[in-house]
């Protein structure tokens, strides 16, 4: 069994998947829109909206997400964050500073007891990370 995250957006997973692939280095991002669902209800065969979307990152990881449907509206991303653990600080502190433009810092990133760097952001699509180095 994995436990695998799954994100929903109001609207702007495309461009958030798209840019987390380009972040973790993927390569086999897809995108379905609600339009290209089989047998869709007919206000869906319009939309643009990302119905799911996928890819995977080292060691078996894999990051899914979906706009919320059209005329749906959706709860903000307050509850829930994505924890990351790369090997290196200096690798965790590239992904703190890319999730952090455009976005706001929670907790700066710094060592602390568990971690020589660790961080908290909430990224300019809403999503909010954890980011702790698991090496040095």
């Amino acid at each position: 069994m994995r436990i695998m995250p799954y994100i929903h957006f109001e609207g702007n997973c495309r461009d958030a998947m798209v840019a987390y692939a380009k972040l973790f280095g993927s390569s086999d991002l897809q995108l379905m829109t609600y339009a290209e669902m089989p047998n869709g209800p007919p206000e869906f065969m319009r939309s643009d909206r990302i119905m799911h979307s996928q890819f995977s990152i080292e060691a078996g990881s894999v990051l899914m997400a979906s706009d919320f449907p059209p005329g749906v509206d959706g709860d903000q991303q307050m509850a829930v964050s994505i924890m990351i653990g790369p090997k290196t600080v200096a690798r965790a502190r590239e992904y703190f500073d890319a999730l952090a433009e455009g976005g706001a810092v929670i907790d700066d990133f710094k060592a602390n007891f568990f971690s020589k760097g660790f961080g908290m952001v909430k990224d300019r699509f809403g999503t909010h990370w954890i980011i702790s180095a698991e090496g040095s």
